[in-house]
């Protein structure tokens, strides 16, 4: 992945967890990860590895790749 995928996943798990009105923190603590984390992939800054994201996607009640799917 190029850097500005990392900001369109980013961005669309931002959407997706503010479309639940989820909160940062609240995320984090469905996946294990920490807010600095999730903040970190939000803000496209890392490069999430696969088991990160299928844990994402689970929290947000979303297939993996509808996760990826950065249409929006």
């Amino acid at each position: 992945m190029q850097k500005d995928d990392f900001l369109k996943l980013g961005y669309k798990i931002k959407f997706e967890r503010s479309k639940r009105k989820l909160s940062q923190l609240d995320l984090a603590l469905k996946t294990g990860l920490t807010t600095r984390t999730v903040s970190r992939i939000e803000c496209g800054s890392i490069d999430p590895k696969y088991s990160t994201l299928v844990r994402i996607a689970g929290a947000l009640e979303l297939n993996i790749i509808d996760l990826l799917n950065f249409k929006l």
